[in-house]
C-alpha cells in the first residue's frame, strides 16, 4: 500500500441510484463504496444519491442527472466518477464523454483493488484473469502493449480494424492465464493431499471482519493486518494448537463483500476451494457493524454458490470489546446455537472458541476404522470419495484404514464395506475441559 499511499490521490464522487425507494440502503452501500475508494487510494469529495423509476438504458441515471453530474465534477475539481452499481459498456461509455472524466462502477474499483494487494503468483494471475474478462467487453482500443506479453500475433488480415485485433489479444492471454490457473490448482491440490489427516477449520467472513487477526491471536502469527478492506488475498494455512486434536490446520481466506465480481468469484475459485475442502468453518462476524445481519447474508450467499453451506460452522462474533449495546450477545447467542463471541485484538475468550471446536468435531466427525480386502478396490475408491482417510496400511491381503466420516455417511460406509470386511468404531478423544 505504500505506492497508493505516495502517489497523487484522485478526486471521486461517489454515485447510488435506487429504483425501490430503499434509500437508506443505497446510503449504507455508498458508506462501504467509500472504504472501497479509499483503500483504492481515492479521496471522496462528494457523494450523490438519486431516486427513480427505473435504470435509464443509455445514462444509467439520465442524462441531465449525468450533465449536472458533469458540472458538479468540474466545480469539485473531481476526476473520477464511481457508481455503486455495475454499468454496462454502452452506459460507462456514454458517461465518460459526457462527464470528460474517468468512469469507474463498483466490479471495476474491486478490481482495482485486488490488482493493488495482489503479491504471489497465484493471486496475480488470478487477479488479471479477473480484470481482461471484465474489460473485454469494454474494450475501446487501449490494449494493444499485450502482445508484448503473449509474443505478438503474427500478420493481420486484410480489412481486420486494430479493435479486432486488441479483442484477440485479451482472448489469446485469457487463454494463457486460464492454463496458468489450471497448473496452480493442480499443484494446490497436491499440497492438500499432503494435509490428508489434518482437521481443517477455514477462517470465512465479511471483509474487514477480523479473520486475519483472529489468525494472529489463535497461532501466534504473523499474517499481514490492516483496517482496510481486502487486506489479505492470498489463503494462508497455520497449525492450530488445539487440547484434545491433534494436526489441527487452520486457514484464513478471502473476506467476502456484496456485489463481488462474478469475474472475481470464477477466477478466485482455487483460492475459495480452501472453505470447500475443509472440515469445520468459522464465520467471522463484527458484531460492532450496522449491517452485520447483511454481511452475514452475503457470506452465506457465497457459501451456497461454492457449495459449502451445509459443513459444520461456528459463528465467531468477533469486536465485543467495542461494543456498545451488550444486550444483542444474548440475543444473538439466542438466535445462533453455534456463536462464540471474541475480541480477537484483545485475545478474549479464544479459549471458549477452541471448546466450541471440539464440541462441533466430536458431534459430527465419528472416526471409524475399516478392515477391507485389496481385492476389493472400487470399494476402496469409493471410500476416498466419502470419508477422509487418516492413515491406510496395505498389506498382502487387506487393508486397514483409519478415517473420519460425517455421522450421515456413516450408513452408507457400513453398507458398502458389509460382507467385505469389519468396521470399528473409534472413539474421537476431546477434552473440552483442558481447551
Amino acid at each position: 500500500m505504500n505506492n497508493l499511499d505516495k502517489r497523487k490521490k484522485e478526486r471521486a464522487i461517489l454515485v447510488g441510484v435506487t429504483v425501490a425507494g430503499k434509500r437508506w440502503q443505497t446510503e449504507d452501500h455508498l458508506e462501504e463504496l467509500a472504504l472501497l475508494a479509499d483503500t483504492a487510494g481515492a479521496e471522496v469529495v462528494e457523494t450523490i444519491v438519486q431516486v427513480r423509476k427505473r435504470i435509464d438504458p443509455a445514462y444509467f441515471m439520465g442524462r441531465g442527472k449525468a450533465e449536472e453530474l458533469a458540472e458538479l465534477a468540474k466545480e469539485k475539481k473531481a476526476n473520477l466518477l464511481i457508481f455503486d452499481d455495475d454499468l454496462s459498456p454502452a452506459q460507462a461509455r456514454n458517461l465518460g464523454k459526457i462527464s470528460e472524466m474517468k468512469v469507474l462502477d463498483r466490479s471495476g474499483l474491486i478490481l482495482d483493488i485486488f490488482a493493488s494487494r495482489a503479491k504471489t503468483k497465484e493471486a496475480c494471475t488470478q487477479v488479471e484473469l479477473a480484470q481482461l474478462n471484465y474489460l473485454l467487453p469494454r474494450l475501446t482500443r487501449q490494449w494493444t502493449h499485450l502482445s508484448r506479453q503473449v509474443g505478438g500475433i503474427g500478420v493481420r488480415g486484410p480489412g481486420e480494424t486494430q479493435l479486432e485485433v486488441d479483442r484477440r489479444l485479451i482472448r489469446k492471454r485469457i487463454r494463457v492465464l486460464t492454463m496458468a490457473l489450471e497448473k496452480i490448482k493442480s499443484q494446490r491440490e497436491v499440497r492438500r493431499r499432503g494435509r490428508t489427516g489434518n482437521l481443517k477449520v477455514a477462517l470465512v467472513g465479511y471483509t474487514n471482519a477480523g479473520k486475519s487477526t483472529l489468525m494472529n491471536a489463535l497461532t501466534d502469527s504473523g499474517v499481514f493486518v490492516e483496517d482496510r478492506l481486502f487486506a489479505t488475498l492470498d489463503p494462508t494455512v497455520r497449525r492450530l494448537a488445539v487440547p484434545g486434536i491433534e494436526d489441527v490446520l487452520l486457514i484464513d481466506t478471502v473476506g467476502f463483500i456484496r456485489k463481488l465480481p462474478h469475474n472475481l468469484v470464477a477466477s478466485f475459485m482455487s483460492t475459495l476451494e480452501e472453505a470447500v475442502v475443509a472440515d469445520v468453518l468459522l464465520h467471522v462476524v463484527d458484531i460492532t457493524h450496522p449491517m452485520m445481519f447483511d454481511h452475514i447474508a452475503v457470506v452465506n450467499d457465497v457459501l451456497r454458490e461454492l457449495n459449502t453451506f451445509e459443513k459444520p460452522t461456528i459463528f465467531v462474533f468477533n469486536k465485543i470489546d467495542a461494543l456498545k449495546q451488550k444486550a444483542l450477545i444474548d440475543r444473538l447467542r439466542n438466535e445462533y446455537e453455534s456463536a462464540v463471541f471474541t475480541s480477537a485484538a484483545r485475545g478474549l475468550f479464544l479459549g471458549d472458541l477452541k471448546k466450541a471446536v471440539v464440541k462441533l468435531v466430536r458431534e459430527s466427525v465419528r472416526e471409524l476404522v475399516v478392515t477391507i480386502g485389496v481385492e476389493h478396490s472400487a470399494t476402496i475408491a469409493r471410500l476416498y470419495d466419502l470419508a477422509q482417510i487418516i492413515t491406510a496400511e496395505y498389506g498382502d491381503e487387506n487393508v486397514e484404514m483409519r478415517l473420519n466420516a460425517e455421522p450421515d455417511k456413516v450408513g452408507l460406509i457400513e453398507s458398502l464395506v458389509a460382507d467385505k470386511g469389519t468396521i470399528t468404531n473409534n472413539e474421537i478423544h476431546t477434552d473440552v475441559s483442558t481447551a
